[in-house]
């Protein structure tokens, strides 16, 4: 199995298997404790400032998902995800020489990456959305882009387009998360329709996961036998 695609899984639903110590107290404690409004300001201030100091946000969208759902959700994360893959673009800016040094230590990684920088609006775009797509690690890349000659633009709009599908996968495994929480506090256990739901919604999101990054490093490795015809 794809190294990316198990870390992006295990990333999506590692909480659910979290549930019956963790996430059952942390749901109690969290809505005794705190007003809708401030879930959304934590939510959005660790998704916004966490990667800029290279810490995992993953659990407060998996808190989002869980308790904004799809719509609100949704638009709490993209938006501060936004602020957090533009920050490290602009911080890095300043330790540009630095940055490339530590590239050149990782040369196949580094040649991904340099593909950001090269090319047209769309050629950046569109080899940001893949990077972000692939396994590359997403921390790093925040970092590392401003080693090449991408333009902020395309970077923020590719790094948008690729970041997609994770934001619907963190507000699933949320839902998910929040339904056998549910279960657990109760004493009970899921519905025959709640295990199908589930079992149905896994799988699909599984299964495209996996396209997706297997897409995405093909098409990257494309994208770079292009660029050295050139």
């Amino acid at each position: 199995m794809d190294e990316g695609y198990t870390v992006q899984l295990v990333l999506a639903f590692g909480p659910c298997l979290l549930v019956l110590p963790v996430v059952v107290p942390l749901i109690d404690w969290q809505s005794t404790t705190f007003s809708r409004p401030v879930i959304a300001l934590i939510c959005f201030g660790a998704i916004a400032l966490f990667p800029s100091v290279l810490l995992p946000s993953s659990p407060f969208m998996w808190i989002a998902g869980m308790t904004f759902g799809y719509g609100y959700g949704f638009l709490i994360i993209t938006t501060a995800m936004s602020i957090g893959m533009s920050l490290p673009f602009f911080i890095g800016s300043a330790f540009h020489s630095r940055i490339h040094r530590w590239l050149e230590k990782w040369p196949k990684k580094a040649a991904f990456v340099r593909l950001a920088g090269e090319g047209d609006w769309f050629h950046q775009f569109r080899a940001v959305a893949l990077l972000r797509i692939s396994p590359f690690p997403y921390l790093v890349f925040n970092y590392a882009s401003v080693a090449t000659n991408v333009k902020y633009c395309p970077y923020i709009a590719g790094s948008m387009a690729g970041t997609i599908h994770e934001t619907f996968l963190a507000i699933y495994s949320g839902k998910l998360v929040q339904s056998l929480a549910a279960a657990t506090s109760q004493g009970s256990f899921l519905s025959v329709d709640q295990i199908i739901y589930n079992g149905i919604g896994f799988s699909v999101a599984a299964v495209s996961t996996a396209a997706i990054t297997i897409y995405a490093k093909k098409a990257l490795q494309k994208l770079q036998a292009e660029d050295e015809l050139v």
